[in-house]
């Protein structure tokens, strides 16, 4: 099966990481992502590091494959005008530059629509085209609260990865597939304004409605869950252990496989009931969990259908994981890197193309696209 996007192209003016997983994800999809990068620098993300893998950034690594480069510099009138060259015959402009930067450069929304009445145009930034702000990762995370609802309580902790760059990408992707449906059946193109912090407060959802609804202010809670117990990590004899009782029966069936009678207990009978006294309950649980090995949880917890598993490490989770593999942008070596986290029947799972070198396509784009 073809990859849905063959023959879609991607002017990509995005860098670090919201823009450039969107387009990778694209790419990956099948679409022809032509990356414009600064001549000699490129890409921020080429010089986060350590960790280096000979040489190059294993941060730019992560979210390129699938691409070819040109470097253009936007500051001079003919990097200008070959991207308003290469944006008359693209299907999607995407650009995650500081809110009127692009428009003072002359490339905005308006007058490439003009030129090209059929783009579709997206550009991600931290609280919305009209609203000029720069913003990282942390910034928007913290504008979103989410670092209020992380960790034990004893001060805000961000998510380790960074959700407020990964699903502004995932939302660019998520517009931009709409619009190109819209288009098929209008002949319109769009703007696609995606805005990091709408993106972390869509992630609240039931935190948010509990607020906005009833008045409860959400909690951090660590590895446990406000309105579901037991529902956490536990420790054993040889590692930490996630159980997920979501409902009456699975309590139920925990209770056959620990051996115990907790359910007929009425402070523990409901879930309404364990959550009001999840105290008591952990302080039956955790030396149950404990007088065991992972090893000896798992396959018995597994057999009755609770959802469990081990906490483990990147490393660890990394070892179970789907990869792909592609030739070092040196030519030497390999690179591997995570999929997108779905499969679609018969069609490729990633680009087969590498993270490319900066401007080395350069000459074939301009072939390709507008020769």
């Amino acid at each position: 099966m073809t990859a849905p996007l063959s023959g879609l192209k991607v002017l990509d003016l995005t860098r670090v990481l919201a823009g450039p997983y969107a387009t990778m994800t694209l790419a990956d999809l099948g679409a022809d992502v032509v990356k414009v990068e600064r001549p000699g620098s490129g890409d921020d993300t080429r010089r986060f590091g350590p960790p280096f893998a000979d040489g190059v950034s294993t941060y730019y690594l992560a979210v390129n494959r699938g691409k070819r480069s040109i470097a253009l510099d936007l500051k001079t009138r003919s990097g200008r005008d070959t991207v308003l060259e290469l944006a008359r015959v693209a299907d999607v402009v995407i650009e995650n530059f500081r809110p009127g930067v692009m428009d003072r450069l002359g490339l905005g929304y308006e007058v490439l629509r003009e030129a090209n009445p059929g783009v579709i145009y997206c550009c991600i930034s931290a609280l919305g085209r009209d609203r000029p702000a720069a913003g990282y990762d942390i910034m928007v995370q913290g504008l979103s609260g989410i670092p209020h609802i992380t960790g034990d309580g004893t001060q805000p902790w961000k998510c380790g990865a960074s959700i407020a760059d990964l699903v502004s990408g995932m939302n660019a992707v998520q517009g931009i597939l709409a619009a190109l449906l819209r288009r098929e059946a209008t002949g319109e193109g769009a703007l696609v304004d995606v805005c990091m912090v709408d993106g972390q407060l869509a992630l609240l959802t039931y935190h948010a409605s509990g607020w906005l609804n009833a008045g409860a202010e959400p909690q951090p809670w660590g590895n446990q869950h406000a309105s579901i117990h037991p529902y956490g990590a536990y420790p054993t004899k040889t590692g930490w252990l996630i159980v997920a009782i979501g409902n009456d029966v699975l309590f139920q069936r925990l209770c056959d496989v620990m051996v115990t009678t907790w359910h007929t207990d009425p402070r523990f009978a409901r879930n309404e009931d364990r959550v009001a006294n999840r105290v008591a309950l952990d302080e039956e649980l955790l030396p149950v969990t404990r007088s065991r090995s992972m090893e000896d949880w798992l396959p018995a917890l597994r057999e009755a259908g609770i959802p469990s598993g081990p906490m483990c490490t990147v490393p660890e989770a990394l070892e179970r994981a789907t990869l792909v593999e592609h030739e070092h942008p040196s030519g030497t070596g390999r690179v591997r890197s995570t999929v997108p986290g779905f499969t679609l029947s018969d069609a490729p799972r990633a680009s087969t193309l590498r993270p490319p070198r900066i401007g080395e396509h350069g000459d074939a784009i301009l072939a390709d696209w507008i020769e």
